[in-house]
């Protein structure tokens, strides 16, 4: 076989297309800010042990009109607590899963969006924008009683943030198959305190 002849063939010219599409996607994946855990606050009340933190560049163009033709979405946020025991491993405190739903209402023209920590309370936003920070914004969650913790003892709080997995009908996996191109997952963030 000549040069002229393998420049020419098919197998070239398909690694030639292979290597331009992955190139292409790997520049678009670079291009995409990831998602990511920011403002995280650990504080206390007098009872409680809470924490605070809102996930930014989860909303992607795809996102958006998935959400905008009724597609259910939903963000859950993992948030553990540890005990930090030097040379033992460490004990585990809490481990909590709360999940930010939202559907939009296309009759009433409304974003219905259910929280989980406030007892699945549904609130219903007619602004985009007000949507996102609900869906988005992690407040005043309860990771436990204070009368668990130890006084004059090191804790750490980890968290992260991720979307569902969209379930669709059967027919419509093979129709929407490019929903999966905008599942997200957070690094997993942690804050050290002593109590």
């Amino acid at each position: 076989m000549n040069i002229r002849s393998f420049l020419t063939s098919r197998s070239l010219r398909s690694a030639v297309v292979m290597f331009f599409l992955l190139e292409s996607l790997l520049i678009t994946t670079v291009r995409a800010e990831e998602a990511a855990l920011t403002d995280i606050v650990v504080t206390n009340t007098m009872d409680h042990l809470l924490v605070y933190f809102r996930v930014t560049n989860c909303f992607t163009e795809d996102m958006t009109k998935a959400i905008h033709n009724g597609i259910n979405t939903t963000f859950t946020f993992l948030i553990r607590l540890h005990k930090d025991k030097n040379f033992w491993m460490d004990s585990e405190i809490a481990d909590l899963k709360v999940s930010h739903s939202i559907q939009y209402d296309n009759l009433k023209k409304v974003y219905n969006i259910r929280l989980s920590e406030k007892g699945n309370e549904v609130i219903s936003v007619k602004d985009f924008e007000k949507a996102k920070s609900l869906m988005s914004e992690v407040v005043d969650v309860k990771v436990c009683e204070l009368k668990e913790l130890e006084r004059d003892s090191s804790y750490y709080v980890s968290m992260m943030a991720e979307l569902d997995k969209i379930r669709l009908p059967l027919l419509l996996h093979y129709i929407f198959f490019f929903l999966s191109l905008w599942d997200f997952e957070t690094e997993w963030y942690i804050v050290d305190f002593r109590y």
